[in-house]
This record gives C-alpha cells, structure tokens and sequence, in this order.
C-alpha cells in the first residue's frame, strides 16, 4: 500500500469514528429491564470500517471511539472504555477475521452472527465480573440478571448493529474501496 493509499484509509477510518460517535449523541434508547442498559448503533460504523479494511482497523476504530464515547462525551470512564473495547473488540476480531478470508455475502452472515455470539458470551463474562463493582451490588444479583437482561440486552445490540451492517455494508463499501 503506498503512501497515498494508506492516507486515504486513515481519513476515511477517522470518517467512520466520527459517524460512529455522531451516531451515540444522537440515538440512544434505554433497555426499559435495566435502563442504565443503552441500546446505540455506534458499532455499525466500526463492523462497516472491520469489513472493508480489516480487524486491525476495526480494532483500532474501537479503541477511538471507546475513548472518546467514554471521556469525552461523558460516558462511563473507564468502566465504559473497557467494557466497550471488550464488547466490540470480541466482535470485530471474530467477525473481522471470518470475513478476510472470503468475502461473499454468506460468509458475511456467518461472520455477523458469530461476532454476535461471541460478542454476547464475552459480556455475560465480563458483566459478572465488573457490573458488581460498578453498580456496587452482590455479585449474585448480576448473575440473576444474567438471563433475563444481560443477555437479552447483548444479543439485541449486537443483533440489530450486525444486522443494520450486512444490510448497508455494501452500498457504502463502493466509497470506503475508492
């Protein structure tokens, strides 16, 4: 990749992060079970700029956002920055990886639905780790929850953002290719 090549992928992975966080001032809906549970299509950027460039971009565009959505545009510290980076990153590594190998519209379900999957195993790992301390409740509570909303909250994020992604990645990935 030449010089100009790789200045045209940072602007427009910078454009993606922006969208990205563009898109969490603008819509975020409550999960009435829990609603310090947001629902934000944030990721659909990130899953967009991961199909088009590559893991390691969308790792990249995950650590940007995740930084600024959670110090910058008052988001939950570094509480928020981790459990973001975890979410997001389980996805755009499992998804961004299916997707390099063959890049056909079957294998980009497969990819979607398995970053879904592993993104929502990952948080139901995570949630049992670090929610007690941040909500400060018994560690028994959040895996009560576990089924009834923290699992449910993740599988609809990453299901609506996966599929938002598989029905807008092509037509925007004629301009992220130009």
């Amino acid at each position: 990749m030449n010089r100009s090549e790789r200045t045209a992928r940072i602007t427009k992975t910078a454009m993606l992060a922006a969208i990205s966080l563009v898109l969490v001032l603008l819509i975020r809906i409550p999960f009435p079970p829990a609603p310090y549970l947001e629902y934000d299509p944030a990721d659909i950027p990130i899953f967009i700029g991961t199909f088009a460039f590559g893991p390691l971009y969308g790792i990249i565009l995950t650590l940007i956002v995740s930084f600024v959505q959670a110090f910058i545009l008052g988001g939950n510290g570094i509480i928020g920055f981790f459990m973001h980076v975890v979410s997001t990153g389980a996805f755009v590594l499992v998804a961004g990886h299916i997707y390099k190998r063959k890049k056909t519209r079957k294998m980009a379900v497969i990819a979607l639905i398995c970053g879904a999957i592993v993104m929502t195993g990952s948080m139901l790992l995570w949630n049992v780790i670090i929610t007690p301390k941040f909500l400060g409740v018994p560690r028994e509570a959040v895996i009560a929850m576990l089924f009834t909303v923290i699992l449910p909250f993740n599988l609809l994020k990453a299901g609506i953002n996966a599929f938002i992604t598989f029905l807008t990645y092509k037509s925007i990935s004629g301009f992220l290719h130009k």
